[in-house]
């Protein structure tokens, strides 16, 4: 939402939230924030959540050449603790860091950095998960003119409510008058 329209009805605003509006009756369908919309606090909660696949097990442990028989060979991991395989760390990762992307640094310019990974409990094939991030920092480039680094932790949870992944990251994220929105057609 755009700071001028803060506090006004949605029927109010010019054009939906999370659109543009480029025409009339014509939006352009927005991805993340500027950094000059991005405010410390704020909680976001991903969706849709998505259902981990043995597809996406074996496929993500091959790319990363994580052949460990606990991820990929049903009789080996049969006879471990969990019984069964378990899903790699990797694509428990690239999933709830993918659901982020496009709301948390959807317009970032480069990732900065991922600290903290925690890993609580174990993700299995079958498991529906759901992440949320809330903005924990912020702060303007003092390199970069336009350009703002921002802080965000995110938990991954499956639909069970059990954690399974938290994670801090930061990004570089421009201002909305640095935008190449008008650019690019975006």
């Amino acid at each position: 939402m755009r700071p001028e329209q803060e506090g006004q009805p949605a029927a109010d605003r010019c054009g939906p939230t999370g659109y543009r509006v480029v025409g009339e009756n014509r939006y352009r369908e927005q991805v993340g924030f500027y950094y000059d919309e991005i405010v410390v606090g704020t909680v976001i909660e991903h969706r849709p959540g998505r259902t981990v696949t043995e597809m996406d097990n074996v496929l993500m442990s091959m790319l990363s050449m994580n052949a460990s028989p606990l991820h990929i060979d049903g009789a080996y991991a049969a006879a471990g603790p969990w019984g069964r395989p378990l899903v790699s760390s990797l694509v428990t990762l690239s999933i709830v860091g993918g659901m982020t992307a496009r709301s948390t640094s959807g317009r970032a310019i480069a990732n900065l950095g991922w600290d903290r990974i925690h890993l609580p409990h174990p993700v299995f094939v079958g498991d529906t998960l759901y992440a949320e991030s809330e903005v924990t920092a912020k702060r303007l480039s003092a390199s970069r003119p336009g350009e703002g680094i921002v802080s965000c932790r995110t938990t991954g949870r499956k639909a069970t409510g059990e954690v399974v992944l938290t994670f801090e990251r930061s990004f570089l994220v421009p201002t909305e008058k640095s935008s190449i929105d008008d650019r690019t057609g975006y």
